[in-house]
């Protein structure tokens, strides 16, 4: 059984704390956050303890491992802190809120002996694993172009995009590392960043974006970035290759289609957000940091994609603002 604390008691703690309450060989031992009584809150709905610094999760003894869901400008120290105490970590994206704060502190990650698993979750739902699956087993040939659509429902406030990094850090940062996934190395970067929404032009930021990433091999991926998505949360992939191609399209709540006078093959809109759409993929992602901690495997994806991931937001940042291409070679 291992035991693990959460740090972060917001919308994402609360999901991965769910995925630990209901996980046979996992137990929720401890809650932190430093704000109000989110922590209380969230480790009374779980039977766990609760405590305001993250420093008594580190130094807490019956914590074997430490999901980090605390904002990003954190996700560093506080991966540091846990892996020097001997904690596992699965964390949250993205690493940091720019390479720069990586490179700093490389030394210190290089020296970490602890399994340490980064949250990109969409390699564990079940749709997109099996895409993947499809195309690195060889049944489409060899994979020539990939197209990654990913659109929330509606942004997230203004205030709460200052602290993220930017839409290439805080929503892209999983297409990237979808991209990698499927084609391997990226070598070179082209953003074209637009602005729809008042609120996000003002503070800087890019509300929507098209994005091309060129791999070594030659291959192209193409991802489509928007805040705004009328239809809910619009996830789609495709894959391409020089003997077939697979895809993958939205999940809705029901497989219903309407027939009548007024409409054909209608369809319910497609589920609203994030925690529904990848239910399962957090599950999944759990079930395979604890067999990576149980067994000693190297948790994948680990720091070096998380690392890599964060490089090419950080490429897209000025493509999309200086208009050029940014090559990583």
């Amino acid at each position: 059984m291992l035991k693990i604390a959460v740090i972060g008691a917001g919308r994402i703690g609360h999901v991965h704390a769910r995925s630990v309450a209901a996980h046979p060989d996992a137990e929720l031992v401890l809650a932190s956050d430093p704000f109000g009584d989110a922590a209380e809150n969230l480790a009374k709905e779980y039977g766990a303890r609760f405590t305001k610094d993250a420093d008594e999760v580190f130094a807490d003894p019956d914590v074997d491992a430490v999901i980090i869901g605390s904002p990003t400008d954190l996700h560093l120290g506080q991966l540091i802190a846990a892996a020097k105490a001997g904690k596992a970590v699965l964390c949250e994206k993205p690493i940091a809120l720019e390479v720069a704060k990586v490179d700093q502190v490389q030394a210190e990650l290089d020296k970490i002996n602890t399994p340490v698993m980064f949250g990109f979750n969409r390699r564990f739902d079940p749709s997109f694993a099996a895409a993947v699956d499809a195309a690195k087993s060889g049944k489409i040939g060899t994979v020539e172009q990939v197209t990654i659509i990913s659109r929330d429902p509606a942004a997230p406030p203004a205030q709460y995009l200052t602290g993220s990094g930017g839409i290439f850090c805080d929503m892209t940062i999983h297409d990237f590392d979808m991209a990698r996934h499927i084609l391997g190395d990226v070598v070179e970067v082209s953003a074209f960043g637009q602005n729809f929404n008042a609120d996000i032009k003002a503070i800087g930021d890019f509300d929507a974006a098209v994005i091309v990433l060129r791999s070594s091999t030659g291959a192209i991926a193409t991802i489509t970035n928007d805040r705004a998505c009328a239809p809910g949360y619009d996830q789609r992939l495709e894959i391409h290759g020089t003997s077939g191609s697979v895809s993958i399209d939205n999940v809705r709540p029901t497989t219903l289609r309407l027939n009548n006078s007024e409409v054909t093959a209608a369809q319910q809109p497609y589920l609203d957000f994030f925690l529904e759409r990848y239910a399962d993929a957090y599950s999944r992602e759990l079930s395979a940091f604890i067999k990576a901690v149980s067994t000693g495997e190297k948790p994948n994806p680990g720091i070096e994609d998380a690392v890599a991931a964060l490089r090419l937001a950080d490429a897209a940042t000025v493509s999309a603002h200086e208009g050029h291409a940014v090559s990583l070679v």
